[in-house]
């Protein structure tokens, strides 16, 4: 199997589940929940490194391996989890199949403990080669063609999201981003470094003029600090970890 981990097949891009794994909090002892957790792979992974209370969490059953801890769940509702119960979260590369986002981050933030962490992914529409794919189609990389609207299903990519957004989205409920990465940079992506010098300099200019004009100059600094780091600017996908405060 091309992209799996022990059998169980893996429906993310390569090293998603390597690099979320690096970034979560390794106590094992800690309560860890993965939405959606699809077959379970990221979900095998956590037990194989001594997790024990691993909460999987979709819209329906179908784990592939032998778990108890399976909750029913949909991302756009209520998570079926109390307030402040929650160590870890984990969302890969479930954010852009919904258009709920600001009610599945609020209930991310509602179970989270103070100090607990949220580690989502989700195809990088920021980097230059989609923003490249954009301005000739319409359409961003990992979703370069439009949806089928004769067969809506949970799998297309509803909710695309930009750095700015994610950021947006996380900040205004209570979750402070500390790392940003990505799970690979592929060779093709370098050639669009041409675009970066005029990318760089219009940025500059649009976030100077509205950070003087709004108040904000201090977190368009961050932002645009952010936006042209090697991961956002050529990562294949977004890979983000946020702590509540």
């Amino acid at each position: 199997m091309r992209n799996s981990y022990k059998g169980i097949e893996i429906n993310t891009a390569k090293n998603i589940h390597e690099i979320v794994f690096q970034l979560i909090n390794k106590d094992t002892n800690t309560k860890i929940v993965d939405i959606p957790s699809g077959y379970g792979a990221f979900v095998l992974r956590l037990k194989d490194n001594g997790f024990k209370d691993i909460v999987a969490i979709d819209i329906d059953n179908i784990l592939k391996i032998e778990h108890h801890q399976f909750s029913t769940g949909d991302m756009t509702k209520t998570l079926p989890m109390k307030d402040s119960s929650v160590d870890t979260l984990v969302c890969i590369d479930g954010i852009e199949h919904i258009d709920k986002q600001f009610k599945f981050i609020g209930e991310v933030s509602r179970v989270l403990k103070i100090g607990g962490e949220l580690v989502v992914s989700t195809p990088n529409i920021s980097s230059l080669r989609s923003r490249w794919r954009w301005l000739m189609t319409g359409h961003h990389n990992k979703c370069k063609s439009p949806l089928n609207e004769n067969s809506p299903n949970p799998l297309h990519h509803i909710g695309m999201l930009s750095f700015p957004e994610m950021r947006y989205l996380l900040h205004t409920n209570g979750l402070i981003i500390t790392d940003i990465t990505t799970n690979r940079i592929k060779h093709i992506s370098w050639i669009y470094s041409i675009l970066l010098p005029f990318s760089y300099l219009y940025t500059t200019l649009t976030y100077r003029k509205t950070g003087r004009k709004e108040g904000t100059k201090l977190i368009n600094k961050e932002i645009k600090k952010s936006m042209f780091s090697y991961s956002v600017l050529f990562g294949e996908t977004l890979i983000v970890k946020a702590k509540k405060i």
